[in-house]
């Protein structure tokens, strides 16, 4: 990546040509402009990249950051020096906030570089142009930069910040690009060096020998391989185990459906309500859902109700100001500050579903006890909808599965938040990159519990995981071994996590999670699990 924008000088003041009120017009214009280029790519892109963009242009103006700006002009100070001291107070509050909230400092930084780049009439800082395909290497990449990579010109990404459930990650994962986040020393790698990535070990060669120039070789090949899915989750003796999609509107949908998705284990719906300073109508939401149904008629679509809240923060639905976020009003939880709003995004939701041949599944996220899935379920057979469930992300939800699953029809594991809640980490901070992983043995043994209790007093209630952990083939084994009927994931992963799936029986799978249970640390699960799945080797996995 270039360098980043360079800081005003300190105490820099207005010109004496420039007056206060054509320092403040100026900036504002600029904000504004920024903005808008944030909008139209967020509008380009997909899913989690939609949001987090949206998201993100709503920080261009925001209008804490613009006044106090204003007050630094007011001030004497240039409106370059003014947005640039005005984003450090902004961004202080939010790492004192911590959590998730923490992490939008990063956001913010970039909003306040591509601000003061518009002033200055120079380029934003961004992804570099090449003539050749290139491995990005980078510090850490803005939500900006993350969402419009073109995979066919970055070929690999190497950050030394980040974690392995951060948005660039993630994002990394939906593109199909060999990630390796948290890397130290990746900030000496120079540029034009000729470096090998390995997304799978996480390991960085510069200069590399024959060995990896073969194995990258292999790579494309094995890539192109493992470019389609056959339409059919099975183990090795014929257990079905559906390969669903994660989706976060109607493109990503007939992405998905187009790449053999069995349906959609987790339809987003955050992009109908994110970059919005007010609840969007009912007949928007409608239309929105009715995209994504009308692109799998005839299969299942678990949509999860709106996921506001911590990193997606909505003006009219969360308070900034939480101390921390990540454990506060977030999820269903917003009915209880903001009521209103659910009952009408399930009455929306009900309106599409009566209108598709789709089978439409309704979940809470953030669940945590028996009377919040007893009142969800009854908020959804008041709007019509008959199969409702919920997202097991907290623990206590999982330890009392047998109950909360007692009140609705199935259950779907968010691992990404499971796993931040169960080991007390931040899934955005690199440093906590090794207890943040869903390989931990404590997760897996809560995942192994929430089946327990679904199948408790002969329930049998199905649950799915739709949680970034479903896209790692050897993990999915492991999931399925526990017990978990059914895998949503990026529609890139379905075809890896198929073949490796039809790799084993169902007792080698169940086998093989026992042996992950057993073992003293994630490191330990995951490499146990590993060196006896042979096909992993074989497709370059």
């Amino acid at each position: 990546m270039p360098a980043p924008v360079a800081e005003p000088p300190a105490g820099e003041r207005l010109a004496p040509t420039t007056s206060a009120a054509e320092a403040e017009d100026a900036l504002r214009a600029a904000s504004t402009s920024v903005q808008a280029e944030l909008t139209a790519r967020a509008e380009r892109a997909h899913g989690d990249a939609k949001a987090v963009l949206a998201a993100t242009a709503q920080m261009a103006t925001d209008s804490m950051l613009i006044k106090s700006a204003v007050k630094h002009i007011a001030a004497g100070s240039s409106a370059e020096r003014a947005i640039w001291d005005a984003a450090a107070s902004v961004a202080e509050m939010l790492h004192n906030l911590g959590g998730y909230m923490a992490e939008r400092a990063t956001d913010l930084f970039d909003v306040r570089s591509r601000i003061v780049a518009e002033l200055r009439g120079v380029a934003a800082p961004g992804i570099p142009a090449s003539a050749t395909p290139f491995v990005l290497v980078a510090e850490d990449l803005a939500p900006a930069d993350t969402a419009t990579l073109d995979p066919e010109q970055v070929i690999a990404l190497v950050t030394s910040g980040g974690g392995p459930q951060s948005h660039t990650a993630i994002i990394a994962r939906a593109l199909g690009l060999p990630a390796v986040v948290a890397a130290v020393g990746a900030d000496a790698v120079a540029d034009g060096a000729e470096i090998y990535v390995d997304g799978t070990t996480g390991s960085i060669v510069v200069d590399p020998g024959e060995q990896e120039v073969a194995a990258a070789s292999a790579w494309a090949t094995t890539a192109s391989r493992l470019g389609e899915f056959d339409g059919n989750g099975r183990t090795a003796d014929g257990h079905l185990v559906p390969l669903l999609a994660n989706v976060g509107g109607a493109k990503d949908a007939v992405i998905a459906a187009a790449a053999g998705a069995q349906g959609v284990g987790l339809l987003r719906t955050e992009f109908c309500f994110l970059g919005r300073d007010a609840e969007p109508s009912t007949q928007e939401q409608v239309e929105a859902y009715r995209g994504v149904l009308d692109a799998f008629g005839g299969k299942k679509v678990v949509v999860r109700t709106l996921d506001a809240g911590a990193d997606k923060p909505l003006p009219f639905l969360t308070d900034a100001t939480e101390p921390n976020p990540a454990l506060g009003v977030r999820g269903y939880r917003t009915d209880w500050t903001t009521p209103g709003v659910l009952e009408r995004q399930l009455a929306a939701i009900a309106t599409a579903a009566a209108g598709s041949t789709a089978e439409v599944w309704v979940m809470a996220p953030m669940i945590a006890t028996v009377e919040e899935a007893e009142r969800f379920a009854s908020m959804c057979a008041a709007a019509g909808l008959t199969t409702p469930g919920v997202m097991v992300e907290v623990p206590s939800a999982a330890l009392r599965s047998e109950h909360v699953l007692a009140h609705v029809e199935f259950a779907s594991l968010g691992t990404n938040d499971l796993t931040q809640y169960t080991m007390a980490a931040d899934r955005q901070l690199g440093p906590l990159a090794a207890l943040n992983s869903p390989w931990q043995p404590a997760v897996l043994q809560l995942i192994g519990m929430t089946v327990a209790g679904a199948v408790a007093e002969g329930h049998g209630k199905p649950v799915g995981v739709c949680g970034e952990a479903a896209a790692d083939p050897a993990l999915a084994v492991v999931l399925v071994g526990l017990g978990i009927a059914t895998l949503s994931m990026t529609p890139r992963a379905l075809a890896a996590v198929g073949a490796v799936l039809a790799s084993v029986t169902l007792a080698q799978a169940s086998a093989l999670a026992q042996l992950a249970l057993a073992a003293p640390s994630a490191a330990a699960a995951k490499e146990s699990v590993r060196s006896r799945l042979p096909i992993l080797a074989e497709l370059g996995l």
